[in-house]
């Protein structure tokens, strides 16, 4: 369990022999004079499932937007798979390998979910205007090869049939199935989840969560999540971060987070936390 320092409560898997893929200390984050997030430090370990909690404002959702690069950290250190990104822009943090979802699912809503997923994809030639004019057969090559790859994602998913329909047509719950496939698209080695149940329904929430079991155990992709279903973290994560004021308070297993009484003081105010209130970020 965690143990405290002078930076808070360091986890229990803070150990040298262990070289986590993803590793953050120190963060910090101001909006005006306030610290959104206050010296936050984290380990994620390689194909680890790990889930991020906390009560409203606790910082959880702004550490995930410094960690991928859409705030600049003011100070502190975030190294993916040994590499130093805290300052690097979005896109170089998603090529290295690191993909994030959102709260609000980012589908195109006037593009066909196919077009949706084709833009997530690498290594595009026909991106370059040079291999349009002179390698056109690479670049129908690649397309070809890129959408096939969308459709066979889009079965995994049960998503095949509406590949040719507008995203914006798509339920909630099949908008975040969409995110997920084409968060694939881009072949990430940690995938970082803010609330994928949040607003779907328990039929979708489970395959959801299968599919998200199955990306670790068969792709090796390692899953950060922020989630507010306390039966969803205890019961699917390997360990759980805490985050209360900024701060990482605790990081443990699901069953020392339970019992944590500073814990237990922070997301529910001295009630043990055993459903999704009273979580945000």
């Amino acid at each position: 369990m965690a143990t405290e320092s002078a930076l808070g409560r360091v986890s229990a898997s803070d150990d040298p022999a262990t070289d986590p893929i993803l590793a953050v200390r120190g963060v910090v984050k101001r909006f005006g004079g306030i610290r959104a997030v206050d010296g936050a430090t984290l380990r994620v370990n390689e194909g680890s499932i790990t889930a991020l909690i906390g009560p409203n404002g606790a910082g959880k959702t702004t550490l995930f937007n410094v960690i991928t690069g859409f705030y600049k950290g003011e100070r502190g250190s975030v190294r993916f798979a040994g590499r130093e990104i805290i300052r690097r822009p979005p896109h170089t943090i998603s090529q290295l390998g690191m993909v994030r979802t959102f709260q609000i699912t980012k589908a195109l809503a006037r593009m066909p979910v196919i077009d949706n997923m084709a833009l997530a994809a690498r290594n595009q030639p026909g991106e370059r205007l040079g291999n349009v004019v002179f390698r056109p057969r690479l670049v129908r090559r690649r397309e070809r090869d890129v959408r096939n790859e969308a459709l066979e994602l889009l079965e995994v998913f049960d998503l095949q049939r509406l590949a040719d329909e507008y995203a914006g047509t798509l339920s909630g719950g099949q908008r975040k199935l969409l995110e997920l496939a084409r968060a694939l698209m881009a072949s990430p080695k940690l995938l970082l989840l803010d609330e994928p149940m949040a607003g779907i329904n328990p039929v979708l929430g489970a395959r959801l969560l299968e599919h998200m079991q199955r990306l670790r155990s068969e792709r090796g992709v390692t899953l950060l999540f922020i989630e507010h279903d306390m039966e969803v973290v205890m019961g699917r994560s390997d360990r759980v971060i805490v985050m209360a004021e900024g701060k990482v308070i605790a990081d443990g297993e699901p069953h020392e987070v339970r019992a944590d009484q500073a814990v237990i003081d922070a997301y529910l105010g001295g009630e043990s936390p055993t459903n999704g209130e009273g979580a945000d970020s």
